[in-house]
């Protein structure tokens, strides 16, 4: 059986420059649904930042929504 990984979709909504785009993120939590708040990497600095879930995909690192090696990871699950 091959190994799935659970992959979402974050929006930052109070970061004016990123709001209404979605970056996608390993997060290593599989209960983390939609509209959960976590705390995540965001750009070259990588400085954390509060996010909303958008997307929940769970799949093998070869159907990744991203190339699996420029993914980065959730640091938290808030709520």
């Amino acid at each position: 059986m091959e190994e799935k990984f659970c992959f979402v979709a974050v929006e930052f909504i109070n970061d004016p420059n990123v709001v209404g785009l979605k970056y996608w993120y390993l997060c290593a939590d599989e209960t983390v649904c939609v509209n959960s708040v976590v705390l995540a990497p965001l750009g070259r600095h990588n400085n954390e930042q509060q996010g909303l879930v958008r997307e929940v995909r769970f799949a093998p690192d070869y159907e990744a929504p991203f190339p699996i090696h420029l993914i980065k990871s959730i640091k938290k699950v808030i709520k």
